[in-house]
């Protein structure tokens, strides 16, 4: 009998994507209108006789959201797969759940498959979480007897039995998860799929389901995972895929491919500056203006280490007078790992530059590579503007004891204050 729980063999999947170009022009001269008519006609001829689908009034194109992905997993497997948004990860999920049809390839996956790729997939708003567990069931193919056996322990995994007899409409995002999850995890599928909706629930739940995808493999069942949370993928899983743009880039390892999938998408940015507000993100009430990363107390030619004190600086266009405005810092290190956030006090400010700057101290992070996001609060209440990934630095180690070097364990390596005695 052959070991192979899952294998794929050039396998593609493309959309057709439809963009309206009839809208949101200020001007279009007669001559653009013709042009573009013509065209229209003569892409809609071919498409027609091609058999291919049209879209009226719209420009369309071919997307592939994958393309000629091969590969193996072996039945027991725990496969992390990773890669940014759009790299194709939730498109592959989807194909191997049989939710939607490859374009073309071959699929060939022996073992039923559990699926928990969106929140309450499955579930009925009307239905209470009693009836959603026996739905629920029935979709992923099992038995009724076979879901009463397993009842009482998938509610207690869910945490919900107060609210088992409340429709399932009324609960939140984490109870959803909680719920889906414990059907897909305890109805005995040979293969668990599961997409980045464990983001939703909250760390304990996390940990306890990371728990139950390694116990349901050391049973000889495979689990795909597909997660944004490095540490995770990395304890949990054994073999990696690493997707970009709908192709593999490398295939092995769990760890191996985390390293190179975050060595490849790290590029150090120290500063960022946008002179024209019209090409600068933000919205109508604030324009960012300048992102600095700048080093105190060293010279600004050398590298910053664990002992440098690190400025982050900031300049926006405000656009509103007298709003009550506060920056915010989310940092996070090379494993997407929030290290901390922090955030200023709110302050008054009139129309024009405002500046801000986080000081952070020397002796406080460890030796990493650090990613900035920033957020810009009114009232204290809500995010007027959100950007990821603005800045991008490095902080490397020092020579310590005779010239010894060693990677310390932890987010931060702060120097705090010893006593020891004897004196």
């Amino acid at each position: 009998m052959s070991d192979i729980a899952i294998k794929v063999e050039n396998l593609s999947k493309s959309y057709l994507v439809g963009h309206n170009t009839g809208q949101g022009e200020r001007y279009t001269a007669l001559r653009d209108v013709i042009a573009r008519n013509t065209k229209n006609l003569v892409r809609k001829t071919r498409d027609m006789f091609q058999g291919k689908a049209i879209i009226q009034g719209d420009e369309i194109e071919e997307f592939w959201a994958l393309k000629d992905v091969s590969f193996e997993i072996k039945q027991g497997d725990r496969v992390g797969i990773i890669g940014r948004n759009g790299a194709g990860k939730s498109t592959l999920l989807k194909l191997l759940s049989r939710i939607t049809e490859p374009t073309k390839g071959r699929i060939q996956i022996n073992g039923r498959v559990a699926s928990l790729l969106e929140v309450g997939t499955g579930f009925h708003p009307e239905l209470t979480g009693r009836e959603n567990i026996f739905l629920n069931g029935a979709i992923l193919g099992m038995s009724r007897k076979e879901i009463q056996r397993k009842f009482d322990e998938i509610v207690d995994f869910a945490e919900v039995e107060q609210f088992l007899d409340t429709p399932v409409k009324r609960y939140s995002s984490g109870m959803y998860v909680r719920l889906a999850f414990a059907v897909a995890a305890h109805l005995e599928p040979e293969i668990l799929v599961v997409d980045e909706v464990l983001a939703v629930g909250d760390a304990q739940f996390q940990k306890k389901c990371l728990g139950k995808m390694e116990t349901s493999s050391n049973n000889g069942k495979t689990v795909l995972f597909v997660s944004h949370n490095m540490t995770a993928l990395k304890s949990l899983c054994n073999r990696g895929i690493w997707l970009n743009s709908g192709n593999i880039v490398e295939t092995g390892r769990a760890n191996e491919i985390v390293a190179n999938y975050l060595q490849n998408g790290t590029h150090l940015n120290h500063h960022q500056f946008w002179n024209d507000p019209a090409s600068a993100p933000g919205n109508e009430k604030i324009k960012l203006h300048s992102v600095k990363v700048a080093h105190a107390g060293i010279n600004q030619g050398e590298p910053l280490n664990v002992e440098s004190e690190v400025n982050l600086e900031f300049e926006i266009w405000n656009y509103m007078n007298n709003a009550m405005l506060n920056f915010s810092v989310v940092l996070y290190d090379n494993e997407e790992i929030c290290v901390f956030n922090s955030g200023s006090e709110p302050r008054r400010f009139p129309k024009g530059i405002v500046k801000g700057i986080c000081r952070i101290p020397g002796n406080l992070l460890n030796d990493n590579i650090y990613r900035i996001r920033l957020l810009i609060v009114q009232d204290g209440s809500f995010a007027i503007t959100d950007n990821y990934d603005l800045l991008a630095f490095e902080v490397q180690d020092v020579e310590r004891n005779g010239g010894w070097f060693g990677k310390w364990a932890g987010a931060v390596r702060p120097r705090l204050q010893w006593d020891t005695f004897p004196p």
